[in-house]
């Protein structure tokens, strides 16, 4: 384990980049001679490196930076069945993988996470003796303490303590997250919002899910649950949801309400770009689900930037487009339904992501407690 000075110091890099001696010792509040000890152990131990020498006035100064390979983390996605299960570097690149049959009993899963764990680590020289902990990716909800699986429908769970069955079978630290939060963590230590303190995710998908970042930290709540949209209402007397209510964001603008909308009006849809083309054809009742599902995540959306007003929301999207009917008439409903004054202050971006995300996002969990602890509430 890390001392809290080193984690302080891998912090700090991992939020900024490479950063001298100098400019680190500054940003801890630490002497140079302090600081160049702590820094000089984490090289030791492979964690860090020194980098390109930067020549300016006075001395030269040599950057320091997290080793790409001085620690990996291993990421399960429990979403898929097979459920994928990665290694990643200190970089959040994905080097080795593998494939585990997915199951509703935890101790069968923990017992195929032991069985296929080592496997995975000889696809990668020195990353036995260089893992730092186990990630695993969920639909559900996870308790502020990244234990304990609170409920999850898909896994048919409630108040299973996921993390420790796991870290029993393996030896390993374990964590789990609900899925969007994980790929949020990913986003913040590895992708595109690294340097925004306040952001939220939205990922879109067969469902849909949400995960908020305020003053640089993930906001989980007091409970775990911050940032459910998905079974927000959004019309009231609704549709019936999975979660018991009806009317949720879930059943109008995820891609399996989607689906399940074309196939009731006798359209084939296997994906967005099949129903954005029927629409641009002008059938009407593709033309009616997309504006019906566009406003629906639009007026959500509206409504994280009135509770939050983040710097940014980025939506994931596993879907080949989000540039046609859907994601105009979704952007339009987030302008339509928010104050004057924020009309237009909030970017709304969209990125496509692989099939790796959400074990990619699962790895980050374990590096996040890596490198800066466990979330707070």
């Amino acid at each position: 384990m890390l001392t809290s000075s080193q984690q302080q110091l891998l912090r700090v890099i991992s939020q900024s980049g490479p950063l001298s001696r100098t400019v680190l010792a500054a940003s801890m509040g630490l002497s140079k001679a302090a600081m160049s000890g702590i820094a000089r152990d984490l090289i030791s131990l492979g964690v860090l490196h020194e980098t390109e020498t930067i020549y300016g006035q006075g001395r030269p100064s040599i950057l320091l930076d997290l080793h790409p390979e001085g620690a990996f983390f291993v990421g399960i996605s429990l979403l898929e069945d097979p459920a994928p299960m990665v290694l990643s570097d200190f970089n959040g690149n994905i080097v080795a993988r593998q494939t585990m049959p997915r199951s509703r009993d935890p101790e069968v899963i923990a017992e195929s996470i032991a069985e296929m764990l080592p496997r995975l680590l000889a696809e990668r020289e020195d990353a036995l003796h260089k893992l730092y902990g186990i990630g695993i990716a969920l639909s559900g909800f996870v308790d502020e303490k990244q234990a304990n699986c609170v409920q999850s429908t898909l896994l048919g769970w409630k108040d299973v303590p996921f993390a420790s069955i796991v870290r029993q079978k393996t030896g390993v630290d374990t964590f789990i997250e609900n899925d969007a939060k994980a790929v949020a963590v990913s986003e913040k230590l590895f992708g595109s919002t690294r340097d925004v303190q306040n952001f939220s995710v939205v990922s879109f998908d067969e469902g849909i899910g949400c995960a908020h970042f305020i003053g640089g930290n993930l906001y989980r709540g007091n409970h775990g649950g911050a940032g459910e949209i998905a079974h927000c209402t959004i019309e009231p007397n609704g549709s019936p949801c999975r979660c018991g209510k009806r009317g949720c964001l879930d059943t109008v603008a995820s891609m399996k309400a989607i689906k399940e909308m074309a196939k009731a009006e006798g359209l084939a849809c296997n994906s967005l770009d099949d129903l954005e083309a029927e629409a641009s054809l002008g059938n009407a009742a593709a033309i009616r689900i997309l504006h019906r599902a566009g406003n629906a995540l639009g007026l959500a959306i509206a409504h994280l930037i009135q509770f939050n007003d983040p710097g940014m929301i980025l939506i994931t999207h596993v879907e080949g487009r989000f540039d046609g009917l859907f994601g105009t008439v979704m952007r339009q409903a987030a302008e339509a339904n928010v104050l004057p004054r924020y009309a237009g202050q909030t970017p709304i971006r969209t990125q496509r992501v692989d099939g790796d995300v959400w074990a990619r996002g699962a790895a980050s969990i374990a590096a996040h407690n890596f490198l800066i602890g466990p979330t707070p509430n």
